[in-house]
């Protein structure tokens, strides 16, 4: 199975890094290949050039810059959407994992 990349973008790529362990887990736990890493929004251009990406998931904090994103992701062919707010609060790597896999069917 092939590297799945996901991206978590937050305002300052710090308050993702708890979720992004969680996801880690679950995805090693189910035998899923992918590199999951947070960056803060002003890296995106960068990080999205650098590393491969599947999936572009904004956290709750910085929704309103979506459609800013959503051009060059789609010029990418990388699928974005928000965190669920809940599950970002409950910080539920499960769910949150389950939403990117869901994104690149």
């Amino acid at each position: 199975m092939a590297t799945k990349g996901i991206m978590l973008v937050c305002a300052a790529g710090m308050s993702t890094s708890m979720l992004v362990s969680k996801m880690q887990k679950a995805a090693e736990e189910r035998g899923i290949d992918a590199d999951i890493f947070a960056v803060s929004a002003s890296e995106v251009d960068a990080k999205m050039g650098s590393r491969p990406v599947d999936v572009m998931l904004l956290g709750p904090q910085v929704r309103y810059m979506k459609t800013k994103f959503e051009e060059k992701a789609a010029k990418n062919n990388i699928a974005i959407d928000i965190i669920n707010m809940q599950d970002y609060g409950m910080m539920d790597g499960e769910k949150v994992l389950d939403s990117a896999l869901a994104l690149m069917e």
